[in-house]
């Protein structure tokens, strides 16, 4: 009866729609409010990026802790999949030393809690690689910002000239973090 439930529950989870989401729970917004702390580091550099980015530690945590409610969906829908894919596949005892499905995992419920804790645990190694991107950019532009000779290397431009796109090139700094954390988050772009 159990594992029917946790079946019949999996599937349900594989139908809702997509504007069935749900709204961050305390678990996700603690990992948000972690991820912001660390984004916001404490350099005044990383301090000035961040507020560049998101305007408000609020705004951060918000924005975050949905990430996180929809990181852990994916990773339980993509779970589900990889288990069902599993089960019904007859080659299954060939790759784990004669054992079937339900004695590795015992039944398919425990499946997709391991399989949905590993695809989270990637995710969460992914924002913390685009943290750590994010504050070398920040570093990055400071250290150039203050560069007396940045100019004679940029045809003579100015920080705020050669990085700001609006009328008072006042978003210099955040467009300079966001251009080089992309280069630090995909170096093969």
């Amino acid at each position: 009866m159990k594992t029917f439930l946790i079946a019949v529950l999996g599937a349900a989870v594989l139908v809702l729609p997509a504007g069935a989401v749900a709204k961050p729970d305390h678990a996700d917004k603690r990992a948000a409010i972690k991820q912001c702390k660390a984004e916001r580091g404490k350099t005044k550099a990383t301090r000035k990026a961040f507020k560049a980015r998101y305007h408000s530690f609020r705004r951060c945590v918000r924005q975050n802790a949905a990430e996180e409610r929809a990181e852990q969906q994916a990773a339980l829908k993509n779970a589900a999949k990889q288990c069902k894919a599993e089960r019904s596949d007859p080659g299954f005892p060939a790759a784990h030393d004669g054992k079937s499905f339900a004695e590795v995992y015992g039944n398919f419920g425990k499946c997709v809690s391991t399989k949905a804790h590993e695809l989270k645990q990637a995710e969460d190694q992914d924002d913390a690689q685009e943290v750590q991107a994010f504050k070398n950019a920040a570093k990055e532009c400071a250290a150039e910002r203050s560069d007396p000779g940045f100019p004679a290397a940029h045809d003579g431009r100015s920080f705020e000239d050669f990085y700001g796109s609006n009328h008072n090139k006042r978003n210099a700094f955040g467009k300079c973090v966001s251009s080089k954390a992309q280069t630090y988050a995909d170096p093969f772009s």
